[in-house]
C-alpha cells in the first residue's frame, strides 16, 4: 500500500484510536460520549496536532451517520406511541421549540456581535433543541421516566426528534440569496415534483418493503438483509435528495413508515453499527472544523454566552412545563434535565455555514457554546434536582390538606398490567369501587375502559400511594410485574400504612416465601393456579376422569401449601435473600428419571455429583 492508501490507513487508525479512547475518558469524566467526540475532533484537526487538515471532507462522508439516525428515530416513532402522547408531543413540544427558541433568537440578535435575524433564527432553533442522550441519562438515573415529568420531557424529546427534518428543510428558505423568482407554474411544478417523491417513499415503504424484506428473510443470508436495510435508507435520502430536499427527510419518512413492520428491529440492529461509527465521526468531524483560536480569542464572551443561553432556556422550559399544568418542582426538573443543547445543533450549524446564513466565526461560537451547555448538564441536573425538593417540602408545609376524597375506593389497585386487568374483572363484577395506579400511559387508557377511578403516578412513591387513597381502602392490591417493585410498595406501606390490607401478586415460590416473611395478609404465584388449571387439563386431554383429575389438583395444591408452610417454619425464607428455592417433586415418583440423548444424560450427572 503506498501513497493515498497509506495515508487513509494512517487516517483510519488514528480516528478509531482516538474515538476508542476518547469515549471511556469522557465517561469517567461524567461528561457526554458526544462531548467526548467533539474534544477528540478538536485534538487531532487542524486546531490540535494537525492529522487531519480538511474535515469538510470528513464530514461529508459522516453525514450519512446522520441520516441513518434519522432512520433509526422514525423507525421507533410507532403511530400507537405518538397516538398515546400527541398532546404532550404535539402540544408541549411546540410550544417548547417556539418559545425557547424565540427567546434565544431575541438575546442571540440584541446581545451578540454581528447577529442578523436569519443567523439569530438558526442560533435559537438549534439552541432550543435539547440532548437526548443526555437528558435520558439522567431521567434514567433518577427513574424520572415513570414519574409524570419525565414522560412529559420524553413527549417534548420526541416532538425535536420529529422537527429535525422541518429544520434542516427550513435552512435554505432563510439563506440570504438563494430564493430565485419562479413564475407560478414553476413553482407548482416544484411541489408537486416534491409532493410526488414523499408519496413515493411513503407508497414504497408501506406496500413494497416488507414483502421485500420477506422474501430476503427467506434467503437465510443477514448480509442481504444488511445491504437491504441500507439501500432503503440512502435509496429514500437520495430520492428526496434529487427534488431538492434533505436525505435525512427521505430516511426519516422510510423508517417512519417501517416503524409498524414485523422487521423493525432487526432493520435497526443492522444499521445501529453503520450509524454508531459514522455519527461518532461526524462530531469528531464538527470537533475538527472548530477555530480554537476563535473560540479561545473569545473565551470570557463565549463564557458569559453560554450562561445566558442555559439561563434563558432553562426559564423557558420552565414556563412551558408550568403553564402546562406541571408543579412547580417538576417544571424545574424538566427545565434542569432539557437545559443542554441537542445533538442536532451540530448539523444545524455546518448546514447554516454552508448556506452563507451564518458566518465561519458564528458557526465556532455557536458549536462551542453548544457544548459547553452539555458539559454544564449533569451539575445543572444535580441543582435542578435540589432546588424541586426544597420546593415540594416547602409545598408540604405550606398548603392546606388537600381533599383526595373522590381518589379512594374499596380496592387500590397499583399495577393495571396483565395481572392487574384480570384481578379488576372480578371487582367490576361486583360493583365495587376500584382506584389504578399506574404510570404507563397505554395502561392507563386501558383501565378507562373499565370505569375505574385512575391515578396516574408511580406506584413506590408514597405521596402516590396517598393520593390514590391508600390510608381509606380496605385492601391495597399490589399486582405489579417486577419482584423489586412489588417489595419496595410493601415496604413503603408497611412503614407509613401500617393498618392496610396487603394483597400482593409473588412472582416465584422465593418472593411467595420472602411476602409470607413480611406477614402480608395474601400472596399469590403468578403462574401457580394457572399452571395448576393447564395441568388438570392435560390430565382429562390424556384420558384420565375429570373427577379425578380435579381430585388430583387438589391434592397437588394441598401438598404445595404443606410444603411452603414447612419451608417457611424451617427457616428457608431466611435465604430468598441470596438463593432460589429449588422445584421438588411433591409426589414421590415411581421410578428414576431416564436421558433421552447424551445432552441430557451428561446434564443429569452433573447435577447428580453437584448435589453430592
Amino acid at each position: 500500500m503506498h501513497g493515498d492508501g497509506q495515508g487513509f490507513l494512517i487516517g483510519a487508525l488514528v480516528f478509531l484510536v482516538t474515538a476508542v479512547v476518547a469515549v471511556p475518558v469522557a465517561r469517567r469524566l461524567g461528561l457526554s460520549p458526544i462531548v467526548g467526540y467533539l474534544l477528540a475532533g478538536v485534538a487531532i484537526g487542524p486546531s490540535g496536532i494537525g492529522v487531519f487538515h480538511d474535515p469538510e471532507r470528513i464530514i461529508t462522508v459522516a453525514e450519512i451517520g446522520v441520516v441513518l439516525l434519522l432512520f433509526i428515530i422514525g423507525l421507533e416513532l410507532q403511530l400507537s406511541r405518538l397516538l398515546a402522547l400527541r398532546r404532550a408531543i404535539f402540544g408541549m413540544g411546540l410550544a417548547q421549540l417556539l418559545f425557547t427558541g424565540a427567546a434565544i433568537a431575541a438575546l442571540t440578535h440584541y446581545a451578540g456581535q454581528s447577529f442578523d435575524w436569519g443567523a439569530a433564527l438558526v442560533a435559537g432553533l438549534a439552541l432550543s433543541l435539547s440532548a437526548t442522550s443526555i437528558a435520558l441519562q439522567l431521567l434514567e438515573e433518577k427513574g424520572g421516566l415513570s414519574m409524570p415529568y419525565g414522560q412529559r420531557a420524553f413527549a417534548v424529546l420526541l416532538f425535536q426528534d420529529m422537527a429535525v427534518v422541518p429544520l434542516i428543510a427550513l435552512m435554505p428558505l432563510i439563506a440570504p440569496g438563494t430564493h430565485e423568482e419562479q413564475t407560478f407554474e414553476q413553482a407548482l411544478s416544484h411541489v408537486a415534483i416534491i409532493v410526488a417523491a414523499v408519496s413515493a417513499v411513503i407508497l414504497a415503504g408501506r406496500y413494497m418493503l416488507t414483502p421485500l424484506f420477506q422474501v430476503l428473510a427467506r434467503s437465510g443470508a443477514r448480509e442481504v438483509m444488511t445491504a437491504a436495510a441500507l439501500l432503503v435508507v440512502l435509496g429514500a435520502g437520495a430520492l428526496m435528495a434529487s427534488v431538492g430536499m434533505s436525505m435525512a427527510m427521505g430516511a426519516f419518512l422510510a423508517g417512519v413508515m417501517l416503524s409498524e413492520s414485523s422487521f423493525r428491529h432487526e432493520l435497526e440492529a443492522n444499521v445501529e453499527a453503520f450509524r454508531g461509527l459514522l455519527v461518532a465521526l461526524f462530531f469528531m468531524g464538527v470537533g475538527m472544523s472548530m477555530n480554537l483560536d476563535v473560540v479561545l480569542a473569545n473565551a470570557w464572551l463565549l463564557i458569559v454566552g453560554t450562561l445566558l443561553v442555559t439561563l434563558v432556556k432553562a426559564v423557558s422550559v420552565w414556563a412551558v412545563f408550568r403553564v402546562s399544568e406541571g408543579t412547580r418542582a417538576d417544571a424545574v426538573r424538566s427545565a434542569s434535565v432539557l437545559t443542554p443543547a441537542g445533538e442536532f445543533s451540530f448539523v444545524l450549524f455546518p448546514l447554516a455555514l454552508g448556506l452563507g446564513i451564518i458566518t465561519s466565526r458564528q458557526s465556532d461560537m455557536l458549536a462551542a457554546c453548544a457544548g459547553m451547555t452539555m458539559l454544564l448538564g449533569p451539575p445543572i441536573a444535580l441543582v435542578g434536582e435540589r432546588l424541586a425538593r426544597r420546593l415540594e417540602q416547602s409545598a408540604v408545609s405550606t398548603a392546606p390538606d388537600e381533599d383526595f376524597s373522590d381518589a379512594h375506593g374499596s380496592v387500590l389497585l397499583v399495577g393495571f398490567g396483565r395481572f392487574g386487568q384480570i384481578a379488576s374483572q372480578c371487582l367490576l363484577a361486583r360493583g365495587l369501587e376500584v382506584t389504578i395506579i399506574d404510570n404507563d400511559v397505554e395502561m392507563i387508557q386501558n383501565a378507562g375502559r373499565f370505569g375505574f377511578r385512575i391515578y396516574y403516578g408511580d406506584g413506590t412513591r408514597l405521596e402516590v400511594l396517598r393520593a390514590a387513597g391508600a390510608e381509606r381502602a380496605r385492601v391495597i392490591a399490589v399486582c405489579v410485574d417486577r419482584r423489586e417493585t412489588a417489595d419496595r410498595i410493601v415496604d413503603i406501606l408497611q412503614a407509613n400504612v401500617p393498618g392496610a390490607q396487603l394483597y400482593v401478586r409473588a412472582y416465584d415460590r422465593t418472593h411467595t416465601l420472602a411476602l409470607r416473611a413480611r406477614g402480608i395478609d395474601f400472596e399469590i404465584r403468578e403462574t401457580f393456579e394457572s399452571a395448576l388449571a393447564f395441568g388438570e387439563a392435560t390430565l382429562k386431554a390424556s384420558g384420565v376422569d375429570a373427577d379425578a383429575a380435579r381430585a388430583t389438583v387438589t391434592d397437588v395444591r394441598a401438598r404445595d401449601l404443606e410444603r411452603l408452610m414447612l419451608q417457611q417454619v424451617g427457616g428457608l425464607d431466611a435465604a430468598t435473600q441470596s438463593a432460589g428455592v429449588e422445584p421438588e417433586p411433591l409426589i414421590t415418583p415411581d421410578r428414576a428419571a431416564h436421558p433421552l440423548n447424551p445432552e441430557a444424560e451428561d446434564a443429569l450427572k452433573r447435577e447428580t455429583e453437584f448435589s453430592g
